[in-house]
Parts: C-alpha cells; sequence; structure tokens
C-alpha cells in the first residue's frame, strides 16, 4: 500500500471513530475508502470491521456515564446483539462473494437513507420523556425488542454500516427518555457484534484479514472514538451527515462501476 493510500486510510480511520461513538455510520467513511483504494469488498468489510473494534471500545467508555442504571436491559439485550453478529458473520464468509458485491451497493442504500432519515429519529426519540432506562413490561413489545436487536446484529455482522443508527431507532421506539441513553446503550451493542465478527474473522477468514488496513484502522479510530466521546457532539449533525452522505456515494459510484465494467 502506497504512502498517501495508507495516510487516507488512517484519517478516514479517525473520522470514523469520532461519528461512531456520536451518531454511528463510520463505515461509510472508511469501507468507500478502501474499495477506491483497491481492496476487494469482503477483505475490505472484514478487515475494517476489526480495525473499528478498537473505536467502538473508546466510544462505549466516552458515554459510560450515561450507562449508569442499564445493566439489566444491556444484559437482556447483549445475547440478542452477540448471536445476530454471529449469523451475519456467518452469511458474509459463507455466501459467495459474487453475493456480497452485488449486495453491498443495495445495503449502501439502505444505510445512507438510514443517516438521511436520522433527524426524524432523533426527534422521535426526544418525544418520549420518561424513565430512559426502562423497557416497556409489556411482553410483546420486549419480545419485538430483543427480535429487532438480533436483526440489527445479523446486519452488523454482515455489513457493518449504519447498524448504530438502526440501533439507536429501535432503542428509540421500545424505551422512554434519552437519546444519550439510547446512544450509550448503541455504543455498547455495536462493540459486542463487532467483536464477535472479528472473532469470526480470525477463526474462519484469516487469509482475508488486510493486517495493514486492521491496524490503520484500529489506532485512527481509537483516537476517533475518544474524541467523538468527548467534542463529537459539538459538531454540526448536518455536517456529519453530507460528509456520510458524499462517502456512501462515492462507494457506490465505485462498485456498481465495477460490477458494470
Amino acid at each position: 500500500m502506497e504512502l498517501w493510500h495508507s495516510l487516507l486510510v488512517f484519517f478516514a480511520g479517525l473520522w470514523a471513530g469520532t461519528i461512531n461513538s456520536v451518531v454511528g455510520s463510520g463505515t461509510l467513511v472508511t469501507f468507500p475508502v478502501l474499495v477506491a483504494i483497491g481492496v476487494a469488498p469482503v477483505s475490505a468489510s472484514v478487515s475494517n470491521a476489526m480495525g473499528l473494534v478498537a473505536g467502538n471500545v473508546s466510544g462505549a467508555w466516552g458515554y459510560r456515564k450515561q450507562l449508569v442504571g442499564t445493566r439489566n436491559v444491556l444484559l437482556k439485550l447483549m445475547p440478542a446483539s452477540v448471536l445476530g453478529g454471529i449469523t451475519g458473520a456467518w452469511l458474509l464468509l459463507h455466501l459467495p462473494e459474487t453475493v456480497f458485491q452485488y449486495a453491498a451497493p443495495v445495503l449502501i442504500v439502505v444505510a445512507l437513507l438510514m443517516v438521511l432519515f436520522q433527524p426524524r429519529l432523533q426527534r422521535w426519540v426526544q418525544l418520549r420523556r420518561d424513565d430512559p432506562k426502562v423497557v416497556s413490561e409489556q411482553g410483546k413489545y420486549g419480545v419485538a425488542l430483543v427480535t429487532l436487536v438480533f436483526l440489527a446484529g445479523v446486519y452488523g455482522g454482515y455489513f457493518v454500516a449504519a447498524q448504530g443508527i438502526l440501533l439507536v431507532g429501535i432503542l428509540g421506539i421500545f424505551m422512554a427518555g434519552s437519546i444519550q441513553v439510547a446512544n450509550a446503550m448503541k455504543n455498547v451493542l455495536v462493540l459486542a457484534v463487532n467483536m464477535v465478527a472479528a472473532i469470526s474473522y480470525l477463526l474462519f477468514a484469516f487469509g482475508r484479514i488486510n493486517w495493514h488496513v486492521v491496524l490503520l484502522i484500529a489506532v485512527s479510530s481509537l483516537i476517533g472514538g475518544i474524541v467523538g466521546s468527548k467534542v463529537g457532539q459539538r459538531l454540526k449533525p448536518s455536517v456529519l451527515r453530507g460528509v456520510i452522505f458524499s462517502l456512501g456515494v462515492v462507494a457506490l459510484v465505485v462498485m456498481i462501476s465495477k460490477l458494470l465494467a
């Protein structure tokens, strides 16, 4: 990898780590960059997910104060996230690579739509002003919440991008209160999914891992996660969404052009 490629990946990881801790969808920064510099799509997805684990750790740690009182809820949701992550990683490693090449543009479009509709989602969550740490006691909502968290884990284990936004939406619907608490819980659940996926890749896809990419993204996203948890919330959401959307469109164009070539 050329020096300017390495610098580009490093700064993409820094930005991804920052926005992952604040809103999610950092993969829509790093994945397009990796594809653009010539990394194969599945290898890019695998290496990117492994590298971003470090940023997930620092982001979750930075939001730890918001997690006070959520332990019981997290213990109920964590198994669903982990099982979903295992399922998604299994699908990525066992389906033909051509499936991912065709699925990835569709998933990017889905992720971009999540980014675009995130402001409405946040306003919806903020309207729920009751106890932020209590999940609805109604059984049907409990089952629906766990099921949706599992499906978000499958999505995250397979593609990673924008699973954080998806989780904030799910938690916002089934939990009452602050979006900051939902965001803090999102960071923990995303960390669980990405760690499970990373372990799966180590065990079953070692040859597809680009360790240079993993190291660059791990170091930069770790720093970015710290920055995001401290000052990222002061950045204008419109700026973040604009950058994410633009890079997502770049990835979409690159991948479609390769399919048509």
